[in-house]
């Protein structure tokens, strides 16, 4: 087997295997052992992936390849750029030609790719050559990965496979419903991740928590920092200020109206971390109904029998700059009907006196 390679591997061991990625994929098993000599695959760099890193670049095309053989075959210089060697972090540029190995994969990763995910439109606020904003229902995540073996933007392209880039420009928490932004050009892609980096969008989320919310509350300037439970689950808690792993993060809260036993709030990050909503309202002491990771278990109980069986936390607003007009786009996504319809049981009677 050693000698069927036209190039000496660093990254791959002799272990007979029965998928091949590239322009041959389509040899058997048999034929894969033998002295058929296997052919690399050049790719010219397009507009669309002009200043994507060359990792991020290979990942794309190597579907099903673990990303820690992809790291592999670029230090080792089997991957080539205009035919010399290049850092997983190389910027590449369009007309660039990348030189892809023929990568082997196990039995288990060509079965799921023979297995894509099952294509599906999502509800859409705005759709236009440069982007696309979807209505992501909750228990849906955005992408593939821990335990999850696909996600809104798999489905996407699956549905949409005349589309040259789908990307995700944000994420959502895989329980969360609401606004999600996808880019349909590298260009949109940069010019949106950029303003969410340097905090010029505006997101705000409905969230409903225990409780009475106290007038006075409308900042949370806490840090917060992730760690791992015993069994390698993330979690993320409220750490100290002088912590220097802890992220300063900024939560900016506004009663919407007030409920039997909870409160509805408008919430606005300034800062985007993991679960900053969730910690933040929790830390208070107000826990977001149907949180299964920060709230209230035995409360989460009695709202499932109620009718409440997700968790009450609504992507409602975001504020962003066209990518490809420069106007200011304002997007509302309505409640879903099973938390408006926990909303309505929660309101207060009105007295006699007012009717």
């Amino acid at each position: 087997i050693r000698n069927s390679f036209p190039f000496k591997s660093t990254t791959y061991s002799t272990t007979p295997v029965n998928h091949i990625i590239g322009p041959q994929a389509e040899l058997s098993a048999t034929s894969a052992g033998t002295n058929t000599p296997m052919e690399v695959k050049w790719l010219t760099v397009d507009e669309e992936s002009a200043g994507q890193r060359l990792d991020n670049f290979l990942i794309r095309h190597l579907k099903g390849v673990p990303k820690t053989h992809v790291y592999r075959i670029i230090r080792s210089g089997e991957v080539r750029v205009n035919k010399g060697r290049a850092a997983a972090d190389t910027r590449i540029e369009t007309g660039d030609v990348v030189r892809l190995p023929p990568v082997r994969i196990s039995d288990k990763v060509a079965e799921k790719a023979a297995r894509p995910a099952p294509g599906r439109e999502f509800p859409l606020l705005l759709e236009d050559d440069a982007l696309m904003a979807i209505d992501k229902p909750s228990g849906v995540a955005v992408h593939g990965g821990s335990g999850v073996s696909f996600g809104v933007i798999e489905q996407l392209r699956q549905a949409r496979p005349q589309s040259k880039l789908l990307e995700l420009v944000h994420r959502l928490d895989r329980e969360t419903s609401g606004i999600l932004l996808v880019a349909k050009k590298r260009s949109a892609l940069k010019h949106l991740q950029d303003q969410f980096r340097e905090r010029e969008t505006g997101k705000t989320y409905l969230a409903l928590v225990q409780g009475m919310w106290p007038e006075k509350l409308k900042v949370i300037d806490s840090p917060l920092l992730k760690f791992l439970l015993p069994d390698g689950e993330r979690r993320v808690k409220v750490t100290t200020p002088d912590d220097p792993d802890g992220m300063r993060s900024i939560t900016l809260v506004k009663v919407a109206e007030r409920l039997n036993g909870c409160t509805l709030l408008e919430v606005t990050i300034k800062t985007g971390r993991t679960h900053q909503i969730r910690v933040h309202l929790a830390s208070q002491g107000h826990p977001i109904a149907g949180d299964d990771k920060y709230g209230d278990f035995e409360w989460n109980k009695a709202l499932n029998k109620q009718g409440l069986k997700r968790m009450f936390l609504h992507a409602w607003r975001l504020q962003f700059t066209h990518p490809a007009t420069d106007k200011r786009i304002e997007l509302k996504s309505a409640l879903p009907p099973e938390l408006q319809l926990y909303t309505n049981h929660v309101k207060p009677k009105p007295s006699p006196s007012s009717i």
